[in-house]
């Protein structure tokens, strides 16, 4: 739905462009002409009604001059430097909830077209941590958001809910980027609580997780097996080991025993990337119950302290 949106506010752009365009150059000069011939044949100055009446600018013409300013700012805003997107689901609690709405920076992995999403100008590439909205490989038409947990040439380990990470080093190095060069480093994880959320009637336990530089929380349901026979398998490793290959990225949901995520479908191209979430601009919360007589998309209330920068 973002995509074709994105194609229309660029058709209404052009369009209204081109209209405004043609009639500057072509029929406004006509119109401008058959005025100068009537003010020479007259002695008074025309009034509004009279220049309207002998040179009436059109419905289409008139309309395409008041939208182009404005429909050109919304499309060079949400293309190329931020685009609204709103949370759809838990994948990435604690960290986002179900009502969140966010800010994502466009131009954080490169400045694109917003059709054929081509790169055009280089301006980065993801960061160890970065929560990444990005076009699901399986199915561009959707967005999904995750976080990126391993960059391109990295091992990947995800075993009894622990994650692993052996880094992409060059020859002579012994750490990059905070992960000790040939061997797994094992990402270290601290409770915070075990009562603060729930997955129907199971408690789940909240940990902040120590990436190197950036630490985040996460969930994880210990009563729940891990869904290994779903993984990907990637030929030539395990089921539970990834080795991510250049120009990919491999994305977990902090919400671990639910999202679908690298696990279960691979990597994430450099190409499907639309942007890093930085800003939570607001936030419902739907807590309508069974007895409720509001429908469940209704927001019943605003969660202020939830709005802030995304970590």
């Amino acid at each position: 739905m973002a995509g074709y949106f994105s194609i229309l506010l660029v058709l209404l752009t052009v369009g209204s462009g081109l209209i405004w365009l043609i009639d500057h150059l072509v029929y406004a000069p006509k119109r401008q002409a058959r005025l100068a011939i009537a003010q020479g044949a007259s002695d008074t100055q025309l009034d509004d009604d009279v220049i309207a009446e002998i040179a009436p600018e059109p419905a289409i013409v008139e309309n395409a001059k008041s939208i182009f300013p404005m429909i050109a700012a919304i499309t060079i805003f949400r293309s190329f430097i931020f685009e609204p997107f709103q949370i759809p689901s838990g994948s990435m609690m604690p960290t986002l909830l179900d009502g969140d709405f966010i800010l994502v920076e466009k131009y954080a992995y490169g400045i694109k077209d917003p059709v054929w999403r081509s790169k055009l100008i280089e301006t980065g590439t993801p960061e160890r941590g970065d929560i990444a909205v990005f076009k699901f490989p399986l199915d561009e038409r959707i967005d999904f958001i995750k976080r990126i947990v391993g960059l391109p040439g990295d091992h990947i380990v995800y075993r009894n809910r622990q994650l692993y990470i052996k880094p992409k080093c060059d020859e002579g190095q012994s750490e990059v980027n905070g992960l000790t060069c040939g061997e797994y480093n094992k990402i270290d994880v601290d409770i915070v609580n075990r009562d603060e959320f729930k997955q129907g009637p199971m408690q789940l336990v909240r940990l902040t997780e120590h990436l190197p530089n950036v630490e985040h929380d996460i969930l994880i349901n210990p009563e729940v097996l891990e869904l290994t026979d779903r993984y990907y398998q990637q030929p030539g490793t395990r089921r539970d080991e990834w080795v991510v290959p250049e120009g990919s990225y491999f994305a977990m949901g902090d919400n671990r025993n639910n999202s679908q995520d690298s696990r279960m479908w691979g990597f994430v191209p450099d190409e499907n990337l639309v942007g890093r979430a930085v800003f939570i601009w607001l936030s419902f919360d739907f807590d309508n119950g069974p007895d409720s007589i509001l429908p469940g998309w209704v927001p019943t209330g605003v969660r202020f302290e939830r709005l802030g920068s995304i970590q």
